[in-house]
């Protein structure tokens, strides 16, 4: 397994993460994942980050990781070489100096071009796969905030540009189904719809990070728009620059 390096330094990696890949092993699947990668790229890194405590009392060791994508979300995923980059980069995600842009593809049209949802996200009460953010929730509601702006619509569909400040698990997906216009070809909060647009995958990418470095510069990560994007891409208006 290998993976696009978007940038390096002597901190971080940023790699452009396919789908279908774990960020960091969850303890069941025995997939190779992201951090798997990590450990043997970089052996003197292999250290770096937190564990992760399971429900049996095990721990498991996240190489690298800082923060994550779900396994059917592609784009930019960050991680960090050192203890104090781990540490710079962390806090970065937590005090909401990192810009986080998605792309999602969405069923419907939504009523404002722009707009912000801010809905706490429990647990669903029907399964215990998914979180929700509508009535009947249950266990702890944690806030959750995404900002989202229109790229443009086709009358049955939009694209729309995502910008989560908060980093809630399936927190876009979640917003999105809360609104009436979940993510095209989405298994787990759109199971009754069409996979359409030509899609056999989750509609939604992680397109951009802008983040500080420990450097004290900031920098732009772009992941290029997935070959099984584009044809779809070049069906809605105002999507210039994006492939």
């Amino acid at each position: 397994m290998d993976f696009p390096i978007l940038y390096e330094d002597a901190n971080l990696v940023a790699i452009d993460k396919p789908i279908g890949v774990m960020a960091h092993p969850d303890g069941h699947s025995k997939e190779e994942t992201v951090s798997d990668w990590f450990a043997v790229k970089y052996p003197a890194s292999k250290e770096v980050g937190e564990t992760q405590r399971m429900r049996d009392g095990s721990e498991i060791m996240r190489p690298g990781i800082v923060h994550r994508l779900d396994r059917d979300t592609s784009g930019v995923l960050i991680l960090a070489k050192t203890p104090e980059a781990h540490a710079f980069l962390k806090l970065a995600f937590q005090e909401h100096t990192v810009n986080k842009t998605y792309l999602a593809f969405v069923y419907g049209v939504l009523k404002e071009e722009k707009g912000v949802i801010n809905l706490a996200i429990g647990r669903s009460r029907t399964d215990f796969r998914l979180r929700s953010a509508q009535r009947g929730a249950k266990g702890m509601l944690r806030e959750a905030i995404t900002n989202y702006e229109v790229v443009g619509d086709i009358g049955t569909h939009s694209l729309v540009k995502m910008m989560p400040e908060t980093g809630r698990t399936h927190q876009i997906r979640v917003h999105l189904k809360a609104i009436h216009h979940p993510i095209v070809c989405d298994p787990l909060y759109s199971p009754n719809h069409p996979c359409d647009l030509g899609f056999k995958r989750l509609g939604l990418h992680a397109y951009q990070l802008d983040l500080p470095l420990p450097s004290g510069e900031r920098i732009t990560l772009t992941s290029p728009i997935p070959e099984v994007f584009k044809a779809a891409v070049a069906k809605f208006p105002n999507t210039e620059g994006l492939i």
